[in-house]
């Protein structure tokens, strides 16, 4: 049987899957290939690039007029600052493909005298200059993961295909296809021989063209949920295909996750009788994100990074990009963590991201958080607003000082800290739904336990800026509104300098919005 995969490249014969060469347009790359373009292919991890470039290896091998190879060399990334290793690993890893994918013997025989005699520097050059030479027909060589080799030896492979482009295609490749998460231009590579920043594109000045791969769009999300449909007859309800759609934007890795997450992995979708529902669906959302799939979690650990972590962080606190880099904006486009709308604001990629960022920045802080007595339920169980701000009060004033410390992002510290609280009070009994967007000046959440829900939105006081007391009254009106509520909480988080210890100025006060619901305004 077939399923919905996430890892690797697909196989039509084991995976669901659209066709791989119909991910991109191939007639602009046979177009390249034709008048001997070197270029790049890239898109974010796991949308699809190594499925599509074993799919026009084997489509151009077949057609007949091209030798082409595809190598992943990634494991020279290892080498690290070792040029000698990092040049010997590329140069092996495409022999040792042509052997394995072409039937090439000669090939690996061909590697070991080239990098016996010639240096670092010039052995891909040399031992591609050769290799070319013993097929009458012009070769194709594809190259994944570029961007994964650092330092000099990212700077020796792009000058040394470069400086044997102009021998092509008897004595070079006729084309080489170049793929990774980034563009080339965006390389930023540090040569510790030159002790100076080179860009990718100064390095690699015969690329002709960048191709990005999009991700599905939403009747390829449909074609490819079908196709479990039609194999087991399972359905997808129209309002799950939708939502599986809204959550993801079409982004590939996520797409087949919630799909083998609701029909292979929950019991409910295990009975092929029983269609999948949008609760399904969503269940399988909040199972992957508390998980920590390795997808997401590669996803988390670029937060790390100063160029996203310049980006991500105003974003979530509800800042305007004013002073943004755009190298850095660029950045976290090619990562897949951020896309462009139609009007060109940035927004994070899709819902399901949405929620992991702040919950991942999340995690420290409530991994930080000393034992809590849930002191907010009822004797039934259910959620007590009331008992919830007393011990939220109580919490802050003893613990919110030592916490805001342990926050990655200082910007929106408060915010993770509240959110690692609120994290305990729903823990296997409730969700949390996030919204914020630039320029709003804030983050709300939504806390669901059982029937109960309490809407909360979240302020910071900063130097020079006036009490955003009334704003954030107008704000968590229109939020309410949305959400049929009548009361909610405003939260007030003061950062201005020398204010008083976080214990002596943490008090709640009673507002009405203008629409007459009920605020309980917490200052801290």
């Amino acid at each position: 049987m077939k399923f919905f995969t996430t890892e690797g490249p697909v196989n039509y014969l084991d995976h669901y899957c659209l066709p791989p060469l119909e991910r991109f347009d191939l007639d602009e790359i046979l177009d390249l290939i034709g008048k001997k373009k070197y270029f790049i292919l890239h898109a974010p991890r796991q949308t699809g690039k190594t499925s599509s470039l074993l799919a026009l290896t084997k489509y151009l091998n077949q057609e007949g007029t091209f030798r082409a190879l595809y190598a992943n060399i990634e494991g020279a990334q290892a080498a690290r600052e070792n040029l000698e290793m990092g040049m010997t690993e590329v140069v092996q890893k495409i022999a040792r493909s042509a052997r394995d994918m072409l039937g090439d013997e000669k090939a690996v025989e061909l590697a070991a005298r080239v990098l016996s005699a010639t240096a670092a520097t010039g052995a891909l050059e040399e031992f591609l200059t050769f290799w070319c030479a013993t097929c009458t027909k012009p070769t194709v060589l594809m190259l994944d993961e570029v961007d994964a080799l650092i330092g000099d030896t990212l700077i020796s492979l792009l000058r040394q295909l470069r400086a044997g482009y102009p021998n092509r295609p008897v004595q070079f490749p006729q084309s080489v296809i170049l793929c990774g998460v980034r563009d080339i231009r965006d390389y930023r590579i540090h040569s510790s021989r030159e002790k100076t920043i080179i860009t990718g594109g100064s390095a690699f000045n015969v690329k002709a063209k960048s191709l990005r791969m999009g991700d599905f769009t939403e009747p390829e999300v449909s074609t490819l949920l079908n196709e479990h449909t039609r194999e087991t007859g399972q359905a997808f309800e129209t309002e799950a295909e939708h939502l599986i759609w809204e959550l993801t934007n079409g982004q590939p890795w996520l797409v087949n996750a919630l799909a083998y997450e609701a029909c292979f992995e929950m019991k409910e979708g295990k009975d092929r009788s029983h269609p999948i529902t949008p609760e399904m669906i969503l269940d399988a959302k909040e199972r992957l994100i508390q998980n920590r799939v390795t997808h997401l979690d590669q996803l988390s650990d670029k937060l790390r990074e100063p160029r996203v972590r310049r980006i991500v962080e105003p974003m979530l606190a509800g800042l305007n990009l004013d002073d943004m880099n755009p190298d850095d904006l660029q950045y976290v486009i090619d990562l897949g963590l951020c896309r462009l709308q139609s009007g060109g604001r940035i927004e994070i990629a899709n819902p399901v991201y949405r929620e992991v960022l702040p919950r991942t920045l999340a995690f420290v802080p409530q991994a930080s958080l000393p034992r809590i007595s849930p002191t907010w339920l009822k004797p039934d169980g259910s959620l007590n607003i009331d008992l919830l701000l007393e011990s939220f009060l109580a919490f802050w004033r003893q613990h919110g000082e030592p916490l805001l410390r342990s926050a990655p992002y200082h910007e929106i510290a408060p915010h993770l800290v509240l959110m690692a609280f609120m994290h305990r009070v729903v823990n296997g009994g409730g969700t949390i739904d996030r919204e914020y967007a630039i320029g709003s000046g804030r983050m709300d959440l939504c806390i669901r336990y059982g029937k109960v829900m309490l809407a909360i939105e979240l302020k910071v006081w900063r130097d020079r800026e006036p009490d955003p007391l009334a704003e954030g009254l107008e704000q968590i009106d229109g939020y309410l509104k949305g959400l049929s509520l009548n009361f909610g909480w405003l939260v007030v988080f003061d950062r201005r300098s020398d204010q008083p210890r976080i214990r002596e100025r943490t008090c709640t006060e009673s507002a009405v919005t203008e629409s007459g619901r009920s605020i309980t305004v917490i200052r801290g």
